[in-house]
């Protein structure tokens, strides 16, 4: 991926808060184990939980390629911090650090982005004037991070990357999610070198002839594959040939997603939403995701109540597989049968952590990414899960948010000479979209015609096929049974409308990386 030199970072971030690892004073909450007292902390329930995290003197950073999936976390933990390479407000976010030496790097992945930034100097600096051990999330992280962190003394806030590896094979997910009694859409896992062994498979586990094809890992806009005659096996048989193959009966379906946090007390499950796939004018990728909806009747009480069921199995079976903290699940409702299935698995921060950490529940107790955090920091907790669950589940009739993510759909690789700004954004009676402030986050969202938009690529980028030029967040919903809403389609005109462009006589090579989810 190309990247052109950046604008001038932000370098006057604020010194650290206290000192590393105090709490208060001793006997503040009043009794012998709790926070603030001599020996291990206890919080006895959320609010306990609350100011713990409103007072923490650990230094926490999310590092990414942009500060997106855990943006908004900072208004609740004090000491939150984004280590990012687009600075998408160009040094005006107080809570974000961008270097400002950024040479070309033709990176491959999020991974080598995220490893560029712990190894980059101005980043080290930063994070040692803050003081204290620093913990680090990420969405996306390997092997050489956990070294470099290792050689660093920092602290990597995620479970081990062999055990994510593994959990995200979408067969291993089918296997596990079978085993805890959580059923995936009617499927064979095999391998198939011609479409006459597929149609033999197919034919063998009843699936019919019209198939869903998946490979184990990536993106499922690009490893998803809709298979019902020879001619479309040729056409994507290069990338299943030699492949272990989820083989599935295609049904017509209700997808949804949700974020669960697994924790020592048991799985919680946040919101559920509904994906905005495939749509021409935000994606280029056939069934790619490009935003969500969340809304009461994302699915119906009697689909929801299942669902969960089916999180919560899997997120148990996943504990017994040693993993803890943050996941985000897909799962299908079949529209002619009615049955609830578990689709994907994706053991990580995830592109819609930005949706539950604005839900109601998240401000009735605290945003979902908060359990993750406990479970790593050197604190004991009590917490009634099944009263957080039933709570959720009741405070999801109220909400309303939408987001679109969105990518570059078409072919030509261009310059970027003016791109829209990041902040707040109100959409006009006459449909024009217009910029009004500069914007922390989208937290502050109250009304569906306004909206918050995270620029990714600005000017001096390159535009191209498939890359994420940013994130827009608002209230009400943007797509309905009958696809985009005309609102929905009025902030993406809108949005388009501020990027100019221009063609480039020799492209260099640009490679869309997968950012936010």
């Amino acid at each position: 991926m190309t990247a052109a030199p950046p604008p001038a970072g932000f370098t006057g971030s604020s010194g650290p808060f206290g000192s590393p690892g105090t709490f208060g004073s001793p006997g503040t909450f009043g009794s012998p184990g709790t926070f603030g007292s001599p020996g291990r902390r206890h919080l006895n329930g959320i609010a306990e939980i609350r100011t713990f995290f409103r007072t923490n003197s650990q230094p926490i950073y999310f590092i990414g390629p942009t500060a997106f999936n855990l943006l908004g976390i900072d208004r609740w933990v004090r000491n939150f911090g984004y280590i990012a390479y687009y600075d998408s407000w160009d040094g005006r976010h107080p809570r974000v650090f961008s270097p400002e030496n950024r040479p070309y790097v033709e990176f491959e992945s999020s991974e080598q982005i995220n490893n560029y930034l712990l190894r980059d100097p101005e980043v080290r600096e930063h994070l040692r004037r803050r003081g204290g051990v620093p913990m680090v999330a990420m969405v996306f992280f390997d092997e050489e991070t956990e070294e470099i962190c290792r050689e660093l003394g920092y602290t990597l806030i995620l479970p081990p990357d062999s055990l994510r590896r593994r959990l995200d094979s979408k067969i291993v997910t089918t296997q596990l999610g079978n085993e805890a009694g959580a059923p995936s859409v009617p499927n064979v896992l095999a391998q198939a070198a011609s479409y006459k062994e597929l149609t033999a498979l197919a034919e063998a586990a009843s699936l019919g002839t019209d198939l869903v094809v998946q490979t184990p890992y990536g993106d499922s806009g690009k490893t998803t594959f809709f298979i019902k005659s020879e001619r479309d096996w040729d056409t994507c048989a290069d990338h299943l040939e030699g492949e272990q193959l989820k083989v599935m009966k295609r049904i017509n379906n209700q997808a949804a997603a949700v974020e669960a946090c697994i924790t020592r007390h048991g799985t919680i499950v946040g919101p559920f939403m509904t994906d905005l796939t495939g749509y021409p004018e935000l994606t280029p990728y056939k069934g790619g995701w490009c935003g969500n909806d969340v809304f009461p009747d994302a699915l119906s009480e009697r689909d929801r109540a299942i669902a969960i069921g089916h999180v919560r199995k899997l997120g148990d079976q996943l504990a017994r597989e040693g993993y803890k903290g943050f996941l985000e699940v897909d799962v299908l409702v079949d529209t002619d049968t009615g049955a609830v299935y578990l689709g994907e698995l994706n053991p990580r921060i995830s592109g819609v952590s930005s949706m539950t950490n604005v839900t109601a529940g998240a401000y009735a107790d605290v945003p979902l990414f908060l359990f993750h955090l406990l479970e790593f920091m050197d604190v004991d907790y009590t917490i009634d899960v099944e009263e957080i669950n039933e709570r959720w589940l009741a405070l999801a009739a109220v909400d309303v948010w939408s987001q679109l993510i969105m990518k570059e759909p078409g072919e030509q690789v261009e310059r970027i000479l003016a791109a829209p700004r990041t902040g707040a954004w109100r959409l006009a009676d006459s449909g024009e979209l217009g910029f009004e402030q500069v914007s922390n986050d989208w937290h502050d969202i109250t009304t569906e015609d306004e909206a918050f938009f995270m620029r990714v690529y600005g000017p001096g980028d390159f535009k191209f096929h498939g890359a994420d030029l940013g994130i827009l967040v608002t209230k009400g919903r943007m797509q309905t049974a009958d696809g985009l809403t005309d609102r929905c389609r009025r902030y993406i005109d809108g949005i388009r409308a501020h990027y100019q462009s221009e063609p480039l006589p020799q492209a260099p090579p640009v490679m869309p990386i997968a950012y936010v989810k």
